[in-house]
């Protein structure tokens, strides 16, 4: 079954976004080889911005204005939200252009993260009509949720996005991904970390946060980015990166945690909020909150 057709009974702006991110993600995709140079640029969050980084951004940006189908976007690498006049719907979405791009040079996967709103995207993640995002890997794949299952496809060699795994499910698994560095964990968290290793957890960690949270999502376990001493409120970033995963991984039967509550629950107090992460099964999340209730 092809993507357009596995689209049908939601919202025709809903259909024509997911389609239109899925072309914007073929284009992306094709860029990488002649763009993987560093600019001289930072984001807002102060870091070295990659060519490409801007790129996909642009063409993203770009290509939804042009869409009529966006009112307002707000972007890991742009300052404030952007809102596009005459647009023909009130959807609102975070991107990530290109999550992990510093790994294109050494050929590991990357990917593009998508939330969707109605409305404003500066409010807690729970209110989310939908994710997705498009993983460039050995396969380019689509993974999306439109609050009705979670749902991958992959781009075949016509050009076309194919139906490839329907209703996701999260199963129990003993990986983990940890990112961040050991002597630097809290308390908390590294009695958790100790406590996954004794029960004979394998660390499955690419520097990707899309396709680490891919993997978990299809053979189970955690992802974490933690807060650390002298960085309590973790590296990564709500609207970008934890809510649009936590929300896929929450609706294919996970769960998320900031180390006390789901990442779905945090009122976002502007676009660059940072907070530590914690994507995967109950199990692991229900763990690193109860430690952290404890302490």
């Amino acid at each position: 079954m092809k993507l357009e057709e596995h689209l049908a009974g939601h919202d025709q702006d809903l259909r024509e976004l997911v389609l239109k991110i899925g072309e914007i993600g073929k284009v992306i995709h094709k860029g990488f080889a002649s763009r993987q140079s560093v600019s001289d640029t930072q984001n807002v969050y102060g870091e070295t911005q990659m060519a490409l980084d801007k790129w996909a951004d642009q063409v993203l940006i770009d290509g939804l204005r042009e869409s009529g189908l966006v009112k307002y976007l707000a972007s890991e690498e742009q300052p404030d939200v952007l809102e596009f006049e005459g647009s023909k719907s009130d959807i609102g979405i975070t991107q990530d252009p290109l999550d992990g791009s510093s790994l294109i040079g050494v050929n590991l996967a990357v990917g593009t993260i998508i939330g969707i709103f109605r409305g404003s995207v500066l409010v807690p993640g729970q209110e989310m009509i939908g994710a997705m995002y498009v993983l460039y890997g050995p396969l380019t794949t689509l993974t999306y949720c439109l609050k009705k299952g979670v749902h991958e496809f992959v781009l075949d060699p016509n050009g076309e996005f194919v139906l490839q795994s329907e209703d996701i499910r999260i199963p129990d698994g003993k990986i983990f991904a940890p990112g961040a560095i050991r002597k630097k964990y809290l308390d908390g968290h590294l009695k958790w970390i100790e406590a996954l290793e004794a029960d004979g957890y394998k660390i499955r960690f690419s520097g990707s946060f899309v396709a680490d949270v891919h993997q978990i999502l299809h053979k189970g376990g955690v992802f974490t980015y933690p807060g650390i001493v002298g960085s309590e409120q973790g590296k990564l970033r709500l609207l970008f990166e934890g809510n649009p995963m936590g929300f896929i991984v929450e609706q294919a039967g996970g769960a998320t945690s900031d180390g006390y509550r789901s990442l779905l629950s945090i009122q976002p107090d502007g676009v660059a909020h940072r907070v530590p992460i914690y994507v995967g099964g109950k199990k692991e999340i229900n763990l690193i909150n109860n430690i952290n209730g404890g302490i």
